[in-house]
């Protein structure tokens, strides 16, 4: 379920935008307005993407089950990029989106692990926008870091409203979460909500902006539907049981039903506010379907199969179906809709796109990989585009495996792991493999994939690690969901079957002190008992073990410690030898 992948957009055909490292910009340097931008307030940016949604998963892209009526609107109303490519799963995709590099440069190539934490010397398009005057916010989905330096407050928003981790009810989220009712951390402290998750993040985003109506905005709204598990209403699921369709795929579309109604209410309230002129909205999702057709399926007719959008592939896969999405872009003021882009496009190219149209000036230091698309979006009969080539990558290691799970892409081809050759054009389903045909092809674009492996490798084998003992973060939890080494209990059903798995933790203390360290197999507040004789706590080479007494929910040490870089495991050892890592950690500093 969790892949590894990272776009990559080959050096040849780069054109260099750059951006000043984030350690060197203050918190709200405001960018210098273009002089040469006509004279109006910059327009507003909403950027809405959803979790696990498919290119077949709209009625608008043919899908005769679902029915998306405000998405289909949308899709009427926006410049449509129909060949638009990202990460075969979650959080690189967020990587790539937020920083327009390389997700691979920005230290995410996983979903957990350690490797979905962006580092912490990235800029992100709230950055950008926020130093340009922008109010910036994030509902929903964030995947990128629970933990100082790597939440949405240490990366530029203003306001956050998010869950943990890659989805509800994940290892970092608020234990018992199930979609409904739930507790978010808003600003950083838990705040109880009320009603599905979706509907809460939309709503709380349509407050945002209705706020700050009277200056540009940023609202990022992402929200985790409709990743699994699928816990929606009966009445958003109920019309696609009764159509026959079958779980999940029902409670699946039920979820996109109900992030299409809250779209709708959106674009509405816009139109109300009289906003909707002035405003970018850009809707995405963040990569291929996990839920809109039958992966075992060996045919496409068979009955109960779904619907695939005539793609090859799913969540994760290296052919099409799993990376490429739908991308509309609604700006009455400065385009207008209703027309394909065909062009090869990505993620990364959003935002020097978004830095180009909001009048933002991209300073100096960090190049930026993607490329503005506004040519694109103004022209509606532009010729003159050059030649892309896009690598994308679905892996499941701690460092990745050069051709593993690969695709490289022009507009016309599609190199699948180094050896398959399909003509896209031709042949959309990924059939006839012509590598024999076209050796002068493949040759060339394993050229260019060495080339670009070389010079995306350089870090792989480098850690984000979490800052302790900062005053911005002077206490912390660290969960499984991090650890580097065993896949941990990622969502908190595993932690609840207490695997018996075990990593350690890249961290950094960045002040000398005293510690206290507190191991638990349940968050705080969680009752649960340890079920162990002794408990260890291993910081770089020191080592520490307390004995575990029969009623204890948790065993803390208390120790100096060094500032530096260092790895931290745990362990709960049973009387029979076995032994399984703590899958929580608090982290305090208590003193010099």
């Amino acid at each position: 379920m969790h892949a590894f992948c990272f776009p990559i957009l080959l050096r040849k055909t780069v054109v260099a935008i750059v951006l000043i490292s984030a350690a060197a910009m203050g918190p709200r340097e405001a960018f210098t307005a273009d002089p040469n931008a006509p004279a109006k307030r910059p327009p507003n940016v909403v950027l809405i993407t959803t979790d696990d949604q498919g290119y077949g998963d709209l009625s608008c892209h043919g899908n005769t089950e679902l029915r998306t009526p405000a998405l289909d609107q949308l899709h009427g109303e926006s410049i449509r990029l129909t060949n638009f490519h990202v990460d075969p799963t979650c959080s690189p995709t967020r990587a790539a989106l937020m920083t327009g590099r390389y997700s691979s440069r920005t230290g995410v190539w996983h979903t957990i692990g350690g490797r979905s934490l962006l580092r912490k010397d990235e800029v992100t398009l709230a950055n950008v926008l926020g130093r340009a005057g922008y109010r910036t916010a994030i509902f929903g989905k964030w995947h990128l870091g629970d933990n100082y330096p790597f939440r949405p407050q240490e990366r530029g928003f203003d306001e956050s409203l998010i869950h943990g981790g890659g989805g509800v009810g994940q290892t970092p989220d608020v234990w018992g979460n199930d979609y409904f009712d739930d507790s978010y951390l808003h600003n950083g402290r838990k705040e109880s909500q009320t009603g599905y998750c979706t509907d809460v993040f939309f709503r709380a985003a349509t407050k945002f902006i209705e706020s700050h109506r009277d200056r540009p905005f940023f609202a990022y709204i992402a929200p985790n539907a409709p990743h699994g598990p699928y816990n929606v209403s009966d009445s958003d699921a109920q019309p696609y049981r009764a159509a026959g369709i079958p779980s999940p795929r029902a409670e699946f579309y039920g979820m996109i039903a109900n992030i299409d109604a809250n779209v709708g209410r959106l674009l509405r309230r816009l139109d109300e506010l009289k906003l909707s002129e002035n405003t970018i909205v850009l809707w995405m999702t963040d990569n291929g379907s996990a839920a809109g057709k039958d992966r075992s399926a060996a045919r496409k007719d068979r009955p109960g199969v779904g619907y695939d959008g005539g793609m090859r592939g799913m969540k994760g896969d290296e052919y099409e179906g799993g990376h490429r999405v739908p991308c509309f872009l609604r700006y009455p003021a400065g385009w207008q809709g209703g027309r394909d882009v065909s062009h090869l496009t990505a993620h990364i190219d959003l935002l020097p796109t978004l830095v180009e149209l909001c009048g933002a000036t991209a300073p100096e230091g960090v190049a930026l990989d993607g490329k503005s698309l506004v040519q694109l979006l103004k022209q509606s009969a532009l010729t003159a585009w050059p030649e892309r080539t896009l690598v994308v990558h679905s892996q499941r290691v701690e460092t990745p495996e050069k051709w593993r799970k690969c695709a490289v892409m022009t507009d016309r081809w599609r190199l699948v792991n180094g050896k398959e050759l399909y003509d896209i054009r031709q042949d959309p389903y990924q059939q006839r493999d012509l590598a024999a045909d076209h050796r002068d092809v493949v040759a060339e674009l394993l050229r260019e994939y060495n080339t670009l492996w070389t010079d995306i490798s350089t870090r792989f084998g480098e850690f984000c690690p979490i800052e302790l003992g900062a005053e911005q973060a002077i206490s912390c939890t660290l969960s499984c969901h991090d650890w580097h080494g065993d896949d941990g209990p990622w969502n908190q059903a595993l932690v609840a079957k207490d695997l018996r798995a075990n990593g350690f933790w890249a961290v950094d203390f960045v002040r000398s002190g005293t510690y206290r360290v507190t191991l638990r197999a349940r968050p705080a507040g969680v009752p649960h008992l340890l079920k162990a004789v002794t408990a260890k706590l291993r910081i770089g080479d020191s080592e520490r073990s307390l004995p575990v007494a029969v009623d204890s929910e948790s065993i803390a040490f208390e120790l100096p410690i060094a500032a530096g870089q260092t790895r931290l495991q745990t362990w709960f050892e049973e009387a029979s030898g076995a032994a399984r890592g703590a899958y929580y950690v608090e982290i305090e500093r208590r003193g010099e």
